[in-house]
Order: C-alpha cells, then sequence, then structure tokens
C-alpha cells in the first residue's frame, strides 16, 4: 500500500445485531458485511465494540477457550484481507501479556496491523467491565493508507482525557466503535457528549453503535457522523441493522465527511415500544423458541404483549389463552376475543374453576378455621401459570409475562403465578405507560413490525378501570393508589432516588410515600425472582438497581 496521504477515504459504518457467544455466526456476519462494504468500494469498514463476541460478553469472557476462540476468528478474518479488499476496525476481547483487555483491532494487509484497548471501563448501571477487563493504557492513533485515525472506545468518549490524548498525538479524524444501550433519555445525551468532543478536539467523528437485543439491553443502533463544525453528516436509523458508506476528503483545515441520509430517530414512546418489540423479538430468536404463549385476561397489559409479540415474531408464532375463572367479567371475555382477533393470532379458552377448586380440597383440612383470604385468591394465578408453563413444556413455546413496572415495584404480582415466564417486554414500563404504548399502537406501529395496520385492540381495553379480577368487582385502586399518583412516586423513588422528605415536600401525602416505598423495599424478593425483561429506563430492575433483600432500614418522612 502507498505511504501517501490520501485526499479520500471510504469508510463503511457496520451497524449490525451479533449474539453473544456466536463466535461463528458473529464471523459469518463480518464477511458478508465486508463483501458488501467492498462492492461499494469501501477502503475501511467499521464493527461496533466486541463484535466478534457480542457484547456484552460478561463473565463468559473470563473462560480461556472463549479467549481462544475469539483471537483464532480475528486472526482468520485478518488473513482474509490480504485479498485487497477493505481493510476491518473490529472489536474483540484480546489477551495481551496474560491481560485480558477489551480491544479493537485494525486487520489490514492479512494480518492485525493495530491494536486498540479500551481506556475507561464503565462499572455502572448494566456495566460491569471492571469486573472482566484490564483498563488500556492512552491510547495514540492508528496510521491508516496515510490517515491518523482516533479509535476511542465507547466510554473512552464519555470523558475528555482520551480523546485529548489522541488529539495531542495526531488523531485527524475519530471512530467509535460502541456498545451503548438503548434507554429513553440516551439520544440527546450521546449527541451532548460527542459534540463536547468534537469541539474540544476540532476533530471529525464517526459513532457506530450496536443493534440488538441481548438479555434485558436493547442495543439501538442511531450510529452517526458529525463533522468538525458540529454539522450532521450521516443519521443511521435506530432498531434497524445497515452498512452505510461514508465518504470522507481531505480538506486544508482537515478531514470532512460528505452529508449523506439522514435517518430520521424515533423518539420518546415509539422507541420505547419499538425497543420492547426488538428486545423480545431477539430473546426468543437468539434463545431459539418457535414461539410464544401468554395469558390474554382482557386487560391491558395482557394486550400490549400479544400485540409486542405479534409485532415482533408475526400472529403464526403467538398463542394467546384466556384463561377464565368465577370472577372473569363478560367484557373481559370479549376484549380479549377482539384483540386475538385484530392481532389474527391462535387463541383458546382453558377454564381453570376445576384447577382451583381441586386444590382448594386439598388444603381445606389445613385451613379448617381460617377465613378466606389473598391465599385464596393467588390459586387462581397460579393455576394459570402452572397452565401455561405446561403449555410451553409441551410445545416449547415460551411463556411472556405481562407485569408491569408499577407491579414489579409494589409486588402486586404472584409469584409462580403471573409472574411464571421467560421473558417480559413491559417489565420496565409504568402502568402509565402501558396505557399510553396501547393507544400509540392503535395509531402506529414500528417499521418492520410484523403485526397488523391500524387499531388492534379495543377502546375498552384502555379505557375500563384495572382489574386483576381475583374476587368479586376487584379493582387495582383497592389496594393501590391510583396509578398517575403512583407512578409519579415510583419514578422519584425508583429512577431519581429522592428521600422521602423531598417527595413529600413536592406536594405528596407523606403517608402515602411512606406506603409506596415500604411496598417498593418488601417486594425486593419476588423482583430478585422475576423473568428478565426488556430496559426502557434509566435504572431497571436488574442491572441498574440491585438491592439486598434483607433490608431494614427505611426512611423517614
Amino acid at each position: 500500500m502507498s505511504s501517501e496521504p490520501a485526499d479520500q477515504l471510504l469508510i463503511a459504518l457496520a451497524q449490525l445485531n451479533p449474539i453473544v457467544g456466536d463466535i461463528v455466526g458473529n464471523l459469518a456476519k463480518a464477511r458478508e458485511a465486508r463483501g458488501q462494504a467492498a462492492a461499494q468500494g469501501a477502503e475501511l469498514i467499521v464493527f461496533s465494540e466486541l463484535f466478534v463476541s457480542g457484547y456484552p460478553p460478561e463473565d463468559l469472557v473470563l473462560k480461556p477457550a472463549f479467549q481462544r476462540a475469539c483471537r483464532e476468528a480475528v486472526e482468520a478474518l485478518a488473513a482474509e484481507t490480504a485479498d485487497g479488499g477493505p481493510a476491518v476496525l473490529i472489536g474483540a476481547p484480546w489477551l495481551d501479556g496474560g491481560k485480558l483487555y477489551n480491544a479493537v483491532l485494525l486487520l489490514e494487509e492479512g494480518r492485525v496491523a493495530a491494536t486498540r484497548y479500551k481506556v475507561d471501563l464503565p462499572n455502572y448501571g448494566p456495566f460491569d467491565e471492571k469486573r472482566v477487563f484490564v483498563p488500556g493504557p492512552m491510547p495514540g492513533p492508528i496510521a491508516f493508507r496515510g490517515v491518523r485515525l482516533g479509535v476511542p472506545i465507547c466510554e473512552d468518549i464519555w470523558q475528555q482525557d482520551v480523546i485529548e490524548c489522541l488529539a495531542e498525538t495526531g488523531a485527524e479524524l475519530l471512530i467509535i466503535p460502541n456498545g451503548s444501550p438503548y434507554r429513553r433519555t440516551v439520544y440527546d445525551e450521546r449527541m451532548n457528549v460527542a459534540v463536547a468532543r468534537v469541539v474540544e478536539s476540532g476533530l471529525p467523528l464517526a459513532y457506530v453503535n450496536q443493534m440488538g437485543g441481548q438479555d434485558e439491553l436493547v442495543f439501538d443502533g442511531g450510529s452517526f457522523v458529525l463533522n468538525a463544525d458540529r454539522s450532521l453528516a450521516i443519521q443511521m436509523p435506530n432498531f434497524q441493522e445497515r452498512i452505510r458508506i461514508t465518504r470522507w476528503e481531505r480538506w486544508a483545515d482537515g478531514w470532512r465527511c460528505e452529508e449523506g441520509a439522514r435517518a430520521p430517530l424515533i423518539t420518546d414512546d415509539e422507541a420505547d415500544y419499538a425497543a420492547c418489540v426488538l428486545g423480545l423479538r431477539d430473546y426468543v430468536e437468539k434463545n431459539r423458541f418457535p414461539g410464544v404463549v401468554l395469558g390474554l385476561s382482557g386487560g391491558i397489559d395482557s394486550a400490549i404483549c400479544a400485540a409486542m409479540a405479534v409485532d415482533a415474531l408475526g400472529p403464526e408464532r403467538v398463542h394467546c389463552v384466556m384463561l377464565p375463572y368465577h370472577y372473569t367479567s363478560n367484557e373481559s371475555l370479549s376484549d380479549a376475543a377482539a384483540v386475538a382477533e385484530a392481532l389474527g393470532v391462535r387463541y383458546d379458552i382453558m377454564p381453570i374453576a376445576e384447577g382451583v377448586e381441586a386444590l382448594e380440597r386439598t388444603l381445606a383440612p389445613m385451613f379448617t378455621g381460617r377465613a378466606r383470604d389473598v391465599t385464596e385468591e393467588n390459586l387462581q394465578s397460579r393455576v394459570r401459570g402452572t397452565l401455561l408453563m405446561s403449555l410451553s413444556n409441551k410445545f416449547g413455546a415460551m411463556v411472556v409475562t405481562t407485569g408491569n413496572k408499577s407491579e414489579m415495584s409494589t409486588g402486586y404480582a404472584t409469584l409462580y403465578g403471573d409472574m411464571n415466564g421467560g421473558y417480559n417486554p413491559i417489565k420496565d414500563l409504568y402502568k402509565t405507560q402501558v396505557f399510553r404504548l396501547c393507544a400509540l399502537r392503535n395509531r402506529w406501529k414500528p417499521a418492520h413490525a410484523l403485526g397488523p395496520d391500524g387499531p388492534v385492540m379495543p377502546e375498552n381495553i384502555i379505557t375500563k378501570p384495572p382489574t386483576a379480577e381475583l374476587r368479586e368487582n376487584q379493582k387495582d385502586q383497592d389496594s393501590l393508589p391510583p396509578y398517575e399518583v403512583l407512578d409519579a412516586i415510583l419514578e422519584r423513588l425508583v429512577e431519581r432516588e429522592l428521600p422521602v422528605a423531598e417527595i413529600v415536600a413536592e406536594g405528596f401525602e407523606a403517608a402515602l410515600v411512606a406506603r409506596v416505598e415500604r411496598m417498593l423495599n418488601i417486594a425486593e424478593y419476588k423482583r430478585r425472582q422475576a423473568a428478565p425483561g426488556v430496559k426502557v429506563t434509566t435504572r431497571n430492575f436488574g442491572r441498574d438497581r440491585r438491592y439486598p433483600i434483607t433490608n431494614r432500614f427505611r426512611e423517614m418522612a
């Protein structure tokens, strides 16, 4: 290759969906993408953070056999670059001198031409990289065909030190491989950080993000390019795989990316809905379930989960089951049937009275002299959970569980009953947002969703008072505050960790805030046993918020 400085450079940005642990599959995906980039004349193709292993690999990356397999895949791909096609910038775990790094590697002319290691290892929220990786040294730029590329990795741009070092050592443009998961506020946060680094360094920046679901995390893509004047040259879509060719030219004042397509990003409730669909789809697909089964109660939570499942997988892979008991209203029966019909799914009715009454007869000798209470109510939920799990065992479909974040917060859910299941797409959505998303889905659906256009759930499901229907004339607000009030308190307790006194000072009733905080604390044992589910907020139950089960601390208002 010529050592003369290039005046033009075609760089392909690969916003793709790897699978953690599928090294062979990820390598095949990288090869296919490189072939597409070559056909469009690209000189370099850039993949996201730890693409070879999938991200985040968690403790899997500590296995020596896994480390070796990743290295062998990188070396195999490197050898293929001797064909004169595009060079490759790809992320992989990399063992060097007995230390394991989160690395990005330049593959060119048949070899691993350069390595750079992540410096700033995140150790908050969903990230635990200090557990498995060693921080790298401050990096200098990589020389590539006469251009000095700065290649900070993801978190390395969230503080100014790494970019400052790259700028001072002669980097001419920044290429940033990312594994940045979705949360509702993420777009403004990413752009603000990227603009700050561009302003400080005076360098243009290409931000390449992963796309796809990995357990509770959803990576939304949304890759972009900023020029040194902070103008947005390229914006790739979110929640979609894409390979985009970017054309760069050297000007007197530095490198500049030619303006190209700027896809509109979906945001707010639409982005949350798309994230839930993508997270569910990839959990089912990547774990090789043939489809899903869920209880369709005629209520709003199961209705939105059914819609998400159909949008994710198509109606032929979704099985909805109504499991009525004495307290199930005709209104619920008709609403559930209407949802199933609108979505085009298989719909069965399995009455549970015989099973519930058999359990009550079995327990009667032990319960002699005691009044009926929530114990008998929970039998209904547990029979339903057992039946759904039995369908799953027999036919292989995964049970979708349907509890929202308000219920998960307050313990308004039954262990081994309605909490049964493999995955929960609305686990991180408060009840008030579930209502909004139901109304949203009746007028909109994400690109590439497999469900029908138009309304998919009756207006009655959105407008009727929520109820678990475990006793006569039961309503959720018999046991819980109105959801508008409850969710406002929970958002302050969970997302913002505000002190109880400060929440009361905002105008909430002191006794109510104390009651909600108590429910939140004592339900930790239930949340610890809940199915995984899509993360959309800044603090989900699981990776973001790790509270002890045994915990006597209580705040005073």
